[in-house]
């Protein structure tokens, strides 16, 4: 057995351990074998005619090895292991050493192997000959003493055997290990089964050659024939197993041979990554046909199959012999190209491929175009293992048709079908069909005491003015930046400003508790507005802020739970509703971001429990209100998928029904982009929604499929200009522009006003002087939940534009 795989160059990272290795196994086969070399010279004379033909057999054979092709870590098969094994058991070690070294030395020539490798490879050898020799020497005597072989004899020889093994295959996995620096397992039992089965039958077959030898030295040429039969049969085997690797139609690659090729190229690049090389990434690009199918379809398949074949010889031409071209099946290719830099590498790759697939393909007179996408998947980038650069150059092919793109590289945000998001998703399904949530409470009978939402008429028909104050904020630097949120359900988030007039941070600064504790030091006291004595005192709950901006509590349980953000009327000030914000505190996540939950959500039926949880919880929440003797109005959003079916309708029509509120306390907000999914069913959906009469908000208005007719042929009640024109309205005039025509075009309609992401004073009044109706955003407050909602209104004094030039009133709402 010898090294297959052990190349003749090393690296230089590996060249202290290898050679000392190699240096090492010679040492200890020269030590193992002098004694017995050395009385080899007296012996000669002495040895018969059947030891001359096994040394010659056994060194004509080994100038043909059989090399397997594929085992590139395992081992090449030396037929001089039958012959040699047979001179120890006859002869003993110094014998089977000198002609296994003459063996190795022809194959070595043969095989054109540097000295260091002949060397190691006849070291290797002699080690396994002294092993056995050991073994032989504990058994009962020399093997066929009287011309007969005792089982005591047998079993000897099989641990002789099995003690060659061993030891050769040890050593050699233990070079291959230093050579590449795989694992000391997986270098182990790779080869393994081909090995036992290859070398273990040559070890077996020595016991026959050496009774051969006993009765007739004439006897030992015959068994040539078993050899060149076992030769034949390999042979043909291999064959066989190259010809599976090979797609029949194209004679390229197939996927067998792409996972091998791979799987070889990925442990060469790691070895280059790990040297520091710069060329040590690898692109695995799949490759899909365009418009194959119209082939297929129009020409037939047998027109189809030359197209593939001309197409093969295409990339085949274009790529060149340093990449590999494989045909996955249909109209699939992939292509495996080494030695890359980084992506720009890769996507030169590609581009030789769309310039060879971008010409017709002409076939029987008729110019054929085929095109193709292309995905692009880097190790170790975006993968380490064959199954994962697959996937995720699947993901990026995909994302390139969807794109009309011809080219992608791979991208997290593009891959819906993500082990991480697969996971999320399956959680997110046990959560809500186990219910899991933050305790809510069902409405109280009329009388009881609750806490009263303040800005709304009480039972007693006392009515409180409220104000913004940020309370759910949490501790701080203002400075620091949030993140946006959903558009769907998600957080609306910014941070709060700042005024540089005085006498209005003052204003804003005494409506807001967060502001006045973050502009006094720990020895000042807080300058506090006058407050009503029967509001308590209010504190906001300790806790460290998670990654979406919001508080955590301290031991809060995991679950769904909904956050309300408030909508102001600009002009009084007064809290006329809320937002309904989804939000899920993940048990080893904590806080997912609302755009991931929805995106998450929105590829499979779990929209639709979700959905229901939310319509759920939001009415629920209306009707404690109601109990506590508020009005306000709550909206949420809902999804395309929500609106294809007339689900939706029913179940907010029975909730209405059993908790008694009134349907014009419910706003659904749709976007664009929905409406655009399927008209007619959305539509239909929305028309027996406006019925029941919940009123219907158009979201995102001017982002997406704007058309003027939505606002005409849709029964809206509002539309919400999207926080992407508000927020830059204070200094873009373009931006500016953009809302107030929104607001002329809304109001001349009807429709009610609302913008999102209002988070400054001079935002609040340019939006004012536009006669916008309603209002949203850090300006006010940040989503938080119901029960500090209660505690919010309980603190809010209005804050109301006054003495702005050119504004003007606006139908109240």
């Amino acid at each position: 057995m010898e090294a297959a795989d052990l190349r003749n160059a090393v690296p230089p990272a590996r060249v202290g351990p290898f050679f000392g290795f190699v240096g090492a196994t010679v040492v200890l086969a020269v030590g193992l074998t002098a004694g017995p070399l050395a009385s080899l010279p007296g012996d000669l004379a002495t040895l018969p005619g059947a030891f001359w033909i096994m040394a010659a057999l056994a060194v004509v054979c080994d100038a043909r090895p059989f090399v397997p092709p594929g085992q590139r870590h395992s081992s090449a098969v030396f037929p001089s292991i039958c012959f040699t094994f047979a001179i120890l058991v006859a002869w003993g070690p110094g014998a089977a050493v000198a002609v296994q070294t003459a063996a190795v030395v022809v194959s070595g020539w043969r095989l054109r192997h540097v000295a260091w490798r002949t060397a190691f490879n006849a070291a290797q050898y002699a080690c396994a000959l002294a092993a056995a020799d050991e073994v032989i020497r504990l058994g009962p005597g020399s093997a066929f003493a009287d011309d007969r072989l005792h089982w005591t004899d047998a079993v000897a020889l099989a641990g002789a055997a099995v003690a060659w093994f061993v030891v050769s295959y040890g050593l050699v996995s233990m070079a291959v290990r230093l050579r590449f620096g795989d694992p000391w397992w997986p270098t182990v039992r790779r080869g393994l089964g081909f090995e036992l089965l290859a070398t273990g039958s040559l070890l077996l077959l020595a016991p026959v050659l050496v009774a051969a030898a006993r009765a007739s030295a004439a006897l030992i040429p015959l068994v040539l024939v078993p050899l060149f039969a076992v030769y034949r049969m390999a042979r043909l085997s291999a064959d066989q197993e190259h010809l599976a690797a090979l797609d029949p139609l194209t004679g390229l690659p197939n996927r067998k041979a792409l996972l091998t090729e791979v799987a070889e190229q990925i442990r060469r690049h790691a070895e280059r990554g790990a040297q520091g090389m710069p060329d040590g990434q690898l692109a695995l690009l799949l490759i899909d046909l365009d418009r194959f199918k119209n082939v297929n379809d129009a020409l037939g398949h047998a027109v189809g199959d030359r197209l593939l074949v001309a197409v093969s010889d295409r990339l085949t031409s274009a790529l060149g012999s340093r990449d590999m071209v494989a045909r996955l099946g249909g109209d699939e290719f992939a292509v495996v190209s080494g030695g890359l830099t980084g992506v720009d590498d890769a996507r030169r790759v590609a581009d030789r491929v769309v310039r060879a697939l971008a010409e017709p393909v002409p076939l029987d007179g008729l110019p054929l175009d085929v095109g193709g996408s292309i995905g692009i998947a880097l190790f170790p980038e975006h993968g380490e293992d064959f199954a994962t650069l697959m996937r995720h150059a699947d993901v990026a092919m995909y994302d390139a048709k969807h794109r009309n793109d011809t080219v992608a590289v791979y991208a997290a945000e593009s891959d819906h079908n993500s082990a991480e998001r697969l996971g999320l998703l399956a959680d997110l399904r046990r959560v809500l069909e186990s219910g899991t949530t933050d305790p809510v409470a069902y409405p109280t009978p009329a009388g009881t005491a609750t806490a009263t939402p303040a800005g709304t008429a009480t039972a007693s028909g006392a009515a409180t003015a409220r104000g913004g104050d940020g309370a759910a904020l949490p501790a701080g630097d203002d400075d620091t930046p949030v993140p946006q949120g959903s558009r769907r359900w998600g957080g609306r988030r910014g941070r709060p400003t700042t005024h540089p007039d005085e006498l209005i941070n003052q204003i804003i600064t005494g409506a807001d508790p967060v502001r006045r504790r973050a502009g006094r030091t720990d020895d000042t006291p807080a300058p506090r507005p006058p407050e009503p004595a029967s509001a308590p005192e209010w504190t906001p709950p300790a806790g460290p802020a998670d990654g979406t901006g919001q508080r955590v509590e301290v031991g809060e349980p995991c679950g769904i739970t909904m956050y309300y953000q408030p909508q102001v009327r600009i002009a009084t000030g007064e809290v006329v509703g809320v937002e309904a914000l989804l939000r899920w505190r993940h048990p080893r996540r904590g806080m997912v971001d609302p755009e991931e939950l929805i995106r998450v959500a929105e590829q499979s039926a779990v929209m639709r429990l979700l959905t229901r949880r939310v319509v759920d919880d939001v009415v629920g929440q209306l009707a404690r209100w109601s109990a506590a003797g508020s009005t306000l109005r709550a909206a949420l959003n809902v999804s395309v998928r929500d609106l294809h079916t007339g689900e939706i309708a029913d179940q907010i029509g029975d909730l209405l029904t059993r908790y008694a509120i009134r349907p014009d306390r419910l706003q659904l907000e749709i976007t664009e982009g929905a409406l655009m999914a399927d008209p007619r069913r959305v539509l239909d959906t929305i028309s027996r929604l406006h019925r029941i009469g919940v009123a219907i908000a158009l979201d995102d208005f001017g982002t997406g499929y704007s058309s003027l007719q939505h606002l005409r042929r849709l029964p809206l009640s509002e539309v919400k200009v999207d926080r992407s024109f508000v927020l830059g309205m204070a200094d873009d005039p373009d931006d500016a522009a953009i809302v107030r025509s929104m607001i002329e075009l809304a109001g001349a309609l009807g429709l009610r006003v609302v913008a999102e992401g209002v988070e400054d004073e001079r935002t609040w009044r340019l939006l004012h002087a536009a006669g916008c109706d309603l209002a949203q955003g850090w300006f006010y407050a940040r989503p938080m939940p119901a029960d500090e909602l209660t505690a919010w209104l309980a603190r809010y004094r209005p804050v109301r534009p006054v003495g702005v030039t050119g504004s003007r009133s606006r139908p109240s709402s």
